[in-house]
């Protein structure tokens, strides 16, 4: 029979390069390129496995012996460094070698090999083995090359083979910010649009907790290692990668990280045109779910394959009206406003942009920062254009209980939508604790602590999910829970004046003005107030007790044409008929704040009073 003796080493062909690992040379154009060896060992190691994700784990082991003392991260990086300033390759924009943060390496140009023809000997057929058929031999030479790999480490078989081992599974996720590879920090809006829509489309998966945005957008550019990121956010998986885009065309690289102990499970560059981006992300989250071994209900692979193209500029300018949106600032929600339209004016049938548009509205009229009158047309056209568009995104249905809950007071409608939105969208955070404050209004207090709690969860760091949790309790009237829950808030950011507002509220319930003095005068101090109005609270305070603190309240709700703030001040002067007379006012203004009248303390004294109980049964509340 002909036997081929072992043909020498393919010349491997990329670009203008060629590599011989028989020489141990790299030519260009047929002029050898000096490479130092630890470089030329990396490119042979990357385009050997064209195309193929080869870790940092897996270059060590093939680089550097296993008795080998070297600083290998600072001797890697600098193997890459000279590999790529002979190819004239780039890191932000690469041709070959690609990088994926903090996992490895991947050879993205096409590789041709060109094998020089082995010599051919005769030789004589092997004798026959009686008794060993040919499935056994096969068996067994399968098994020795397994156990070859297993104990070679050959591409890093062995960790990928027990990688999971005995590993509990992951059930809660957090996606890192990508990271931009662009260059142009005018482009980190569409690296955390992307980074967003990952968030939202992982968050359909009912089984999978996954991490709010707020929470983890703390961590972007952070140079914090996995596990500590993953103690902090208390998830076992984590997901993270860059985003680059070039005109038309979007790459997306993303790694799957046991998070305790920085295993890496899995990862994946995928390019697209920007068109096409959204079903893009539903096709991640669904590579992710399989990585993660969680069966999709029929139902959420429906959801995460259901996208359409996108008009590209339409998106561009949804993820700039998001950029701003998520500042929650007022000036932002303007620009938010600007963005959206624009996108409308873009695609007028794309129903995230009339959603973002109505929520926008929505924030500035709680804010104090648009009349009702101007904000609440504005915000339900919005709103009903996107329910006509698609009335089955998360977001919408949330939007729509947001009305039903703050505007229309129709209570049945609020908790129907709230539930709809978080059986399409379990991690939606900002449902799930809107959706506790609506049960604290209703009264129902476990149910609404257990959702507080809830999305404290999914969001562990965000400001917001932590004061509705602290304000529930205050309702509640669990004072004590509620201090040390508004404490921890404060903790999270110090310079968020909101906690220290709700403290101020909980302490003068309690009638511990002192208290609700101090912290009153750090959300003043936050927000720039002038000494002589610092100085005016302690005055009044000092000279009246709580009459003075009151009357200053007051004073300053006047000013502002506050009427829900004013009837608050009356209450505590114990003026019912004033009180009930700036209610109504607030009522007629559909002052959100009017959806707490059935439970707030502060309206006690006044429950007896029958234009009260009018206000109420005209809420649809039972007096």
């Amino acid at each position: 029979m002909a036997v081929s003796v072992q043909s020498p080493p393919a010349r491997l062909r990329f670009g203008k390069f060629e590599l011989d690992p028989a020489s141990g040379e790299l030519h260009q154009n047929g002029h050898k390129i000096a490479l130092p060896p630890k470089a030329f060992e990396l490119l042979r190691a990357l385009v050997e496995h064209p195309g193929e994700v080869v870790t940092r784990e897996e270059l060590r082991a093939k680089l550097w012996a296993a008795d080998t003392f070297v600083e290998f991260d600072d001797s890697l990086n600098h193997a890459v460094k000279k590999l790529r300033q002979a190819l004239g390759d780039s890191a932000e924009n690469p041709q070959f070698i690609e990088t994926l943060p903090r996992y490895g390496y991947r050879f993205i140009a096409p590789v041709d090999s060109a094998r020089v023809p082995a010599p051919v000997v005769t030789a004589k057929p092997a004798p026959k083995h009686r008794g060993t058929t040919p499935a056994i031999v096969a068996g067994v030479g399968l098994l020795a090359v397994l156990v070859a790999l297993l104990a070679l480490d050959v591409r890093g078989w062995r960790s990928r083979l027990w990688r999971d081992v005995g590993s509990p599974p992951i059930r809660s996720l957090a996606v890192l910010p990508l990271a931009n590879l662009s260059g142009d920090p005018q482009q980190d809006y569409f690296a955390d649009g992307m980074t967003d829509a990952l968030i939202t489309d992982l968050a359909k998966i009912r089984t999978v907790k996954v991490i709010s945005r707020t929470s983890v957008m703390q961590f972007k550019d952070a140079k914090k290692p996995l596990p500590e990121i993953a103690r902090a956010l208390a998830v076992d998986g984590i997901l993270e990668g860059s985003v680059q885009r070039s005109g038309e065309h979007v790459r997306i690289t993303v790694q799957l990280i046991r998070a305790p102990t920085d295993t890496h499970l899995w990862a994946e560059s995928y390019e697209r045109e920007t068109r096409d981006v959204l079903t893009l992300q539903g096709e991640i989250a669904q590579n992710v779910a399989r990585e993660i071994k969680v069966a999709l209900t029929p139902e959420e692979s429906t959801h995460l394959s259901r996208a359409r193209p996108v008009n590209p500029l339409a998106y561009e300018l949804y993820l700039k009206g998001q950029y701003h949106y998520y500042k929650w600032r007022s000036e932002d929600f303007q620009k938010a406003i600007e963005y959206f339209q624009k996108a409308i004016e873009a695609d007028p049938h794309w129903a995230p942009a009339y959603a973002g548009l109505a929520d926008s509205y929505g924030w500035l009229w709680i804010a104090g920062a648009l009349p009702p009158q101007e904000a609440l047309p504005r915000f339900n056209a919005a709103l009903q254009t996107a329910l006509e568009i698609d009335d089955t995104l998360p977001e919408v249905r949330y939007t729509l209980a947001a009305s039903a809950f703050y505007y229309r007071w129709d209570w049945d409608e609020a908790d129907r939508e709230f539930q709809r939105a978080l059986v399409l969208n379990p991690s939606l955070v900002e449902a799930r604790f809107e959706y506790a404050w609506y049960l604290s209004c209703m009264g129902r207090f476990a149910e609404s602590i257990t959702e507080a709690k809830r999305a404290v969860e999914l969001d562990p760091l965000s400001v917001s999910a932590n004061l509705a949790l602290g304000s529930i309790y205050s309702t509640a009237r669990q004072n004590d829970q509620a201090i040390a829950q508004l404490q921890r808030t404060v903790e999270l950011d110090p310079k968020d004046s909101r906690a220290y507002l709700f403290l101020t509220s909980v302490y003068e319930q309690r009638e511990m003005y002192e208290d609700a003095i101090r912290e009153l005068q750090l959300a003043m101090t936050l927000w720039g107030a002038p000494p002589e109005e610092l100085v005016g609270l302690r005055r009044a305070y000092e000279a009246s007790g709580a009459k003075g603190y009151w009357k200053w309240q007051l004073s300053g709700a006047k000013r502002r044409h506050a009427s829900y703030d004013m009837a608050v001040a009356y209450a505590h002067l114990g003026n019912t008929g004033q009180a009930v007379a700036e209610l109504e006012k607030a009522y007629a203004q559909h002052d959100w704040q009017m959806v707490q009248l059935k439970v707030r303390r502060t309206w006690d004294p006044l429950r007896s009073d029958p234009h009260f109980q009018d206000l109420l049964r005209r809420m649809h509340f039972q007096p």
